[in-house]
């Protein structure tokens, strides 16, 4: 049985491609067989756990697929850099194959001359491009099937324009240089305005990791307060302005659900405001995703000190001291 097809068509490709891409395994069927199996085996283990520390064994379930989810997202990252250190990397390529080319050299050598390893991962599929073209292929059909392995949007229309100049008649050498002198100062505007979005980034991490938390903490320890005053009270209290009967023993809210309700609602805001800082850095939300473990992590231990200082501070009215 193939694994690969409980993925939707459109997922089940993006699954192969980075599979592919990162070079992880030769298969991407097996390497989706061992991330299945990896999910099963620590669902298994906490399985176990769970049912020692008398807990509800439904959360194996839930962790058999946030490990699953977790183990596609990691490769769907790994893919996601590569590619873009192919990105940084592809103007200097094809300046030194616009100098090559300058300095009499013929194309397919030109690309095997500029496959360096400081360009690594981009030197191989250079090289390989290379190797087509001295074997016989087109330059054309060479950098169209260079365009399908790398899967770059940004790359793919570098290369579309300099097909488009090819067929055109343009000088390749010309068509280099120029590609490689316009993707530099697109960089320098795009880190400019990287630079400039700074503060919408640090405002998103210091509302959702510090000002949620905080707010969060105080609210579940005055509902702990509330309740603990209200327990002490009569079980009804009569007003002359009001003919009917307010009860204050019975709340129906208790602290655990508004500590339930926090966590889960801090790890949704967490990985919507990840994505919201990859957007605003990178233009792409998935590279948001590298913050969210540490945004979740600086969140939540936020919210357990500051509700446990409250609960120190207020220890005698909540009747804890």
């Amino acid at each position: 049985m193939n694994t690969l097809n409980i993925y939707p068509k459109k997922l089940r490709k993006l699954v192969i491609k980075n599979i592919t891409l990162t070079e992880v395994s030769p298969s991407p069927e097996k390497y989706n067989k061992k991330i299945l199996l990896l999910s099963f085996i620590s669902s298994l283990i906490f399985l176990g756990f769970f049912y020692l520390i008398k807990v509800n064994l439904y959360y194996s379930i839930a962790l058999f697929f946030a490990t699953w989810i977790t183990l596609v997202f990691r490769i769907n990252i790994q893919a996601s850099t590569k590619i873009r250190k192919m990105e940084d990397n592809f103007p200097d390529v094809i300046s030194l194959m616009a100098s090559n080319l300058k300095s009499g050299m013929t194309i397919d050598k030109s690309f095997l001359l500029s496959a360096r390893k400081e360009f690594a991962p981009l030197d191989k599929e250079i090289s390989k491009t290379g190797k087509d073209i001295a074997t016989g292929n087109t330059v054309i059909s060479s950098l169209k099937a260079m365009n399908d392995r790398i899967g770059s949007e940004k790359i793919s229309k570098i290369i579309m324009l300099i097909i488009s100049g090819l067929k055109s008649g343009g000088n390749i050498s010309d068509l280099l240089e120029e590609t490689s002198s316009n993707m530099r100062e697109k960089e320098f505007v795009e880190k400019r305005a990287a630079s400039n979005v700074l503060m919408y980034v640090i405002f998103i991490f210091f509302a959702i990791g510090a000002g949620a938390p905080a707010l969060f903490a105080l609210s579940s320890v005055l509902v702990e307060v509330i309740i603990n005053i209200a327990s002490q009270l009569p079980a009804a209290t009569t007003t002359s302005q009001f003919s009917s009967i307010v009860s204050f023993n019975k709340i129906g809210i208790t602290p655990q659900f508004i500590i339930y309700f926090a966590i889960f609602f801090l790890i949704t805001t967490d990985l919507i405001s990840s994505l919201i800082i990859g957007t605003i850095n990178k233009g792409e939300s998935k590279a948001g995703l590298k913050y969210f473990l540490p945004l979740l992590i600086f969140s939540l231990g936020l919210f357990f000190v500051i509700r446990w200082a409250l609960l120190k501070t207020l220890a005698d009215l909540i009747a804890l001291a």
